[in-house]
């Protein structure tokens, strides 16, 4: 539908580009092509609007076959309007030149002219065709038969149509004859699926039995891994006690010979620490003799050299020598009081010795 714009007494058409406009005034062609734009006066203006884009059309009709069977076919056929001129003269595409609106229905003719053409040469192929070969292979017949029909049509072209291609959906008998065909394939479907069954338990049974000798072979052998391996820990029990009391054995003859080693090395220390011990004090009381019997001969030594000094001196030098080492063994006196008792007899003493003196 083109879109019309009114200003005052002037008409704007603005077309799709798939639609093709032609516009005609005072009966002279003004404007053709798809796309267009333009303006016009409603009064003096014939404009025709032709879709030239491809267009879709579904058809369902029933036909018989030659077994007298009824069968729904579902079609749908593409085609395009390929010469618009040819088209807007033989069909009536003109718009109203206010709204834009056709005046008439001209797909809806040209989906009857398609329709019925292609009605026409399914009924003639499958008037010749029995149900089951229909079902089987009459999609692929129709369909080439409705193509070939439509392309040889001469009335396609003089309209300025052309079938760009044919779809056959399905051929569907009626829902009574549909079920009655479809019972021997569900039984055929149901035995094999019956069959099937059967032989999947067969199977799993003959599977479960060689499962379940395959479960007492295992506990068979398992029991006599087993009975071998008692057996054998048996025997490693026996050969790990001989092993253990071997080496304790082994341990205890070497902690004896170790311990005996041992006193002897501890004898050996001590007896030669004792001797060097004995030895030390042999040699310390022999140094200790040896240094006494120095010091007392070197003594006596001295001894006699004294003597013999004081030997040759006269008994004043000794007199006076014995003083002096008296006088040196005495304490030292710091200082000395005398009373006045201790004077007057000191003096009573002296004078007395004066007296007697003889000088």
């Amino acid at each position: 539908m083109a879109d019309i714009t009114r200003r005052l007494g002037w008409r704007h058409l603005r077309g799709a580009p798939t639609a093709h406009v032609r516009h005609h005034r005072s009966g002279r062609l003004v404007h053709d092509g798809p796309g267009l734009s333009f303006w016009y006066r409603s009064l003096t203006a014939a404009l025709s609007e032709v879709p030239v884009d491809d267009r879709e059309l579904a058809m369902t009709f029933h036909a018989r076959t030659s077994d007298f069977q009824d069968v729904a076919v579902q079609a749908t056929v593409t085609y395009r309007v390929s010469d618009p001129a040819v088209a807007a003269t033989r069909l009536d595409f003109s718009i109203d030149p206010d709204t834009g609106a056709w005046r008439g229905t001209p797909l809806e003719q040209l989906g009857s002219l398609l329709t019925e053409t292609a009605q026409q040469h399914a009924l003639d192929v499958l008037a010749r065709t029995s149900l089951a070969s229909a079902l089987v292979d009459g999609v692929a017949a129709v369909r080439e038969r409705i193509a070939g029909g439509l392309a040889a049509e001469p009335r396609l072209p003089a309209t300025g149509i052309e079938v760009v291609a044919v779809r056959v959906v399905a051929l569907r008998p009626e829902p009574e004859v549909e079920r009655a065909l479809r019972t021997p394939a569900r039984e055929q479907i149901q035995q094999d699926a019956d069959k099937a069954t059967y032989e999947r338990r067969a199977v799993a049974v003959e599977r479960e039995r060689a499962i379940a000798e395959n479960e007492l072979a295992s506990q068979i052998e398992l029991a006599r891994r087993e009975e071998q391996l008692v057996d054998q820990r048996g025997t490693n029990a026996r050969r790990e006690a001989e092993e253990l009391a071997a080496a304790d054995g082994v341990r205890a003859e070497a902690e004896a010979d170790r311990t005996v080693r041992l006193a002897e090395a501890e004898a050996t220390r001590s007896l030669r620490l004792a001797e060097a011990e004995a030895t030390r004090k042999v040699r310390l009381a022999g140094a200790e003799a040896q240094a006494e019997r120095e010091v007392g001969a070197a003594r006596a030594e001295a001894q006699a050299a004294w003597l013999r000094v004081h030997g040759d001196a006269d008994i004043a030098t000794l007199h006076a020598l014995t003083g002096t080492r008296l006088a040196e063994n005495l304490p030292r006196i710091e200082s000395v009081t005398v009373s006045p008792d201790v004077l007057t007899g000191l003096l009573a003493k002296l004078g007395n010795g004066a007296a007697g003196d003889p000088a």
